[in-house]
């Protein structure tokens, strides 16, 4: 390993990105807290590391609940004493449909968790690494490709992800007295149960249907232990990883 492992939060941890970066993490000897709301997905995420699970602490939590995210980080102090890694991971989509048949209920909906979940978990985060000894740690932001350029009928996962860059910026500045690190992953076609339907065929800009390629998701656990494994007078600010064929460069 590259450096001393830590104690590590993963949200939306019972699926997809979350559960390869949680796995990934425990298999390099961290202590991880998987979150999510669903229990019995959590524990599977555990079950599937084996002998390493025993470093794993399952906490269903709802991201966009204050009191239940303030649940999360008091039960974390307790057992730990301390956090070194957020991996803020967890989020959600909606339907692809035009903007104006767009329900208000959804928009809200998926603000509440892509952005505003997220807030909450990084705030609780900074309040623990700013009171910690030694004090400090490193927050990695699931952004997304569409933090920089929207698919077709996407407003609010778009803005939501563009709202994240915007975070991840903030926290950035706003925490270096407190030498707490943080950056942003910028995924594109991971190959996780969200992105299915990729392989049968999705809208693109120009109004044509087709399969994109997609990567192993492994290639993104990997990426993401890499950033959190720098010491925390470096950082990797921005990173995009993505299928290299997927039409994003130029995309629209």
């Amino acid at each position: 390993m590259e450096k001393t492992a830590g104690v590590a939060l993963v949200t939306g941890a019972g699926s997809g990105i979350g559960r390869a970066v949680a796995l990934e993490l425990l298999a390099n000897g961290y202590r991880v807290v998987l979150c999510g709301r669903r229990a019995e997905a959590l524990q599977q995420t555990r079950d599937m590391a084996a002998g390493d699970g025993a470093r794993a602490l399952v906490i269903p939590t709802d991201v966009t609940d204050e009191n239940s995210v303030q649940r999360l980080f008091d039960q974390i102090e307790k057992e730990y004493g301390r956090l070194d890694l957020l991996f803020n991971n967890a989020g959600r989509g909606a339907p692809a449909v035009p903007i104006e048949d767009l329900p208000v209920s959804v928009w809200r909906a998926v603000v509440d968790v892509n952005l505003t979940g997220m807030f909450l978990c990084a705030q609780a985060a900074i309040r623990l690494m700013k009171k910690q000894q030694p004090q400090g740690g490193r927050i990695i932001n699931n952004g997304s490709i569409s933090a920089s350029a929207p698919r077709p009928y996407s407003i609010a996962y778009t803005a939501t992800k563009h709202g994240v860059s915007g975070l991840t910026k903030s926290i950035s500045l706003d925490c270096r007295p407190y030498n707490i690190a943080c950056g942003q992953i910028d995924i594109g076609n991971a190959a996780t149960e969200m992105t299915d339907r990729m392989a049968a065929g999705v809208l693109q800009a120009d109004g044509v249907i087709k399969p994109e390629p997609r990567m192993d998701v492994a290639h993104v656990a990997r990426a993401i232990r890499h950033m959190a494994a720098l010491p925390l007078d470096a950082n990797v600010q921005f990173m995009t990883i993505m299928a290299t064929n997927m039409p994003f460069v130029g995309r629209g």
